[in-house]
């Protein structure tokens, strides 16, 4: 039954995707499998009732999300640190391309009329799934670690092969399908001019723009126009034949040394984390299970070789590339699926008459069922892994970086750089504390980074900010903005999600300190008082009082609440 109320098919998907989500996490599964079941039990190819025919139309507007990943990727992909890892990007990345697609060939050509025919199929179930591979490797928090930058590595590569398959595949077709008006070295030509505008507009134009929205306080501004920059360097790649993916990997690389770098990951997370969901709702939907059941035994057989195929060549390039035995084996597991971009060359080849419908649904069917068992395999790594005797010391590659050591775990963040922020973060960076301050002010922001700290703009009460700094696995947050309001909205979110870290925090007065104790403040200081009781300090010691019994004074009146200096307060206000 086919419900065409678009409110019902909102209701009946979020249904379908809450329950999956919620069971497969609590069966440890993770939330990707999750979301392709529900796609599955949501999807036309279903008994029940479905949210939509139009599968391919869904998955062409959630790919959106895919772009909106590597965005975020390349905001953390500083390009030095890319081109530290050019011997796996164009190393191991095109080997395994090569290799996987040649073994792949030579499987598929028992069912082909050609041999280059079989190895265009072949190269492309070599691909894997940057989108899964990616969003498994942040839920697991393995993003930066020595299998997930090879796996990153990797994939790369692959979304740069993209282009010259795409190009390759008219060439099969006996009615042509790509025009010849445009010469080659003009192609190529344009292609370089465009990928010249993308770096001009995100390494010139747009911090420019960013930072005149950010001194208006234009949130909704800000959000707007790098949406509009991420979606600019896509749609400019996708017209000149490249990958929309690799276009927003670009602009987050450019961006990735701005002082806004985290706040824009902050921004645009909630969303790429929504069009992501639906994509893999989307893959779900494509599963047509009444078409794989004509050819049951074949389409296993696909799903078998493919896997084992890119399992073993993997393993073994990895191993060749001086890669340890447990790391090889992560990397192998996670790549073994198909990729989305599979989606693209089939569809591409099947508008061509390159290959039929029946290859076609069969090679959609074996994509997405690949990618269904991966958070399977990922488990068997797991699993494997462990029976090494050298687990234990491979254990500390499988964390962030903030996750690792005792440097790391006395990270302190800083919300605000005024005056207060400032003497805080100078005193923890001469005591050789790692730190991350945060503040609003573009010209306080500027005035960090002059000063040789890590200060980046970002407004510290933004939830989705302080989970992208990893407030988590900081050793401390101090607050030292002026609004009150905006020190209650941090601590609230800080005591709710992240209880275990302690918060301290500067309070004008003594009923501001009331309050941010209330709200879950560790320790509330009253700047106002604190100046007082160091003037009265001073004081003293000038009219030979002893210095130990000011000590003495100055620690009882801190420890007893402020409580003999704020009967004089409220002296002073009766008045």
């Amino acid at each position: 039954m086919h419900l065409d109320t678009f409110l019902f098919s909102a209701l009946l998907l979020l249904l379908a995707t809450s329950i999956a989500v919620t069971l497969f996490k609590h069966l440890g599964l993770g939330s990707v499998l999750g979301l392709l079941v529900a796609g599955i039990i949501v999807g036309p190819h279903s008994p029940g009732p479905y949210v939509t025919e139009h599968v391919g139309d869904v998955r062409h507007f959630t790919e959106l999300g895919v772009v909106l990943l590597l965005f975020i990727i390349g905001l953390e992909m500083r390009p030095k640190r890319l081109w530290a890892l050019r011997r796996e990007v164009f190393g191991l990345g095109l080997l395994q391309i090569l290799v996987t697609g040649l073994a792949l060939a030579i499987y598929f050509y028992q069912w082909q009329s050609s041999w280059p025919l079989s190895l265009l199929i072949g190269v492309t179930f070599a691909l894997s799934s940057t989108a899964f591979v990616i969003q498994i490797l942040q839920e697991r928090g393995e993003i930066a670690s020595k299998h997930g930058m090879t796996a990153f590595s990797i994939l790369l590569m692959q979304d740069l092969a993209i282009v010259p398959l795409l190009a390759l595949v008219p060439l099969f077709s006996e009615t042509g399908g790509v025009s010849a008006e445009i010469p080659a070295w003009q192609q190529l030509m344009l292609e370089i001019g465009m990928i010249a505008m993308v770096v001009t507009v995100g390494r010139y134009l747009l911090p420019v723009v960013l930072n005149h929205l950010a001194k208006q306080g234009n949130r909704e501004g800000f959000l707007l126009v790098v949406m509009l920059a991420v979606f600019l360097a896509a749609w400019v790649m996708d017209k000149v034949g490249l990958s929309m993916a690799l276009g927003a990997f670009v602009m987050g690389m450019l961006l990735s040394g701005s002082s806004y770098r985290l706040q824009i990951q902050a921004f645009v997370e909630p969303y790429k984390g929504l069009l992501m969901s639906l994509f893999f709702v989307a893959v779900g939907m494509s599963i047509d299970f009444a078409a794989i059941s004509q050819q049951l035994l074949m389409f296993v057989q696909h799903v078998v070789v493919i896997v084992l195929i890119k399992l073993s060549v993997l393993f073994f390039l990895a191993l060749g590339f001086g890669v340890s035995k447990q790391i090889a084996m992560r990397i192998s597991f996670f790549l073994a699926q198909g990729g989305e971009f599979g989606f693209v060359l089939f569809a591409a080849a099947k508008a061509l008459d390159v290959i039929d419908d029946g290859t076609f649904v069969i090679a959609v069917g074996v994509i997405s069922v690949t990618m269904l068992i991966t958070p399977l395999l990922i488990r068997i790594s797991d699993h494997l892994a462990r029976q090494h005797d050298s687990a234990a010391s491979e254990a500390d590659h499988l964390r962030y970086p903030a996750d690792q050591g005792d440097e790391n775990r006395r990270r302190v963040i800083i919300g605000g750089y005024g005056r207060v922020g400032h003497t805080v973060a100078v005193l923890l960076h001469t005591s050789g504390v790692p730190l991350v301050v945060f503040d609003t002010s573009p010209e306080r922001v500027a005035q960090g980074k002059k000063d040789g700290l890590p200060v980046y703009y970002g407004d510290i009460s933004d939830p989705d900010l302080l989970d992208t700094a990893n407030l988590g696995s900081a050793s401390l947050l101090v607050l030292t903005v002026d609004s009150h309001s905006t020190a209650l909205r941090t601590l609230s979110h800080a005591r709710n999600t992240y209880p275990h870290v302690p918060v301290v925090s500067r309070a004008r007065d003594l009923e501001t300190v009331g309050h941010l104790v209330s709200a879950g403040a560790s320790h509330a200081f009253p700047e106002a008082l604190e100046s007082s009781l160091r003037l009265g300090a001073i004081a003293l010691q000038m009219v030979d009082v002893p210095q130990d019994n000011v000590d003495l004074l100055l620690q009882g009146v801190r420890q007893d609440n402020y409580t003999l200096v704020k009967s004089e307060e409220d002296v002073v206000r009766k008045k």
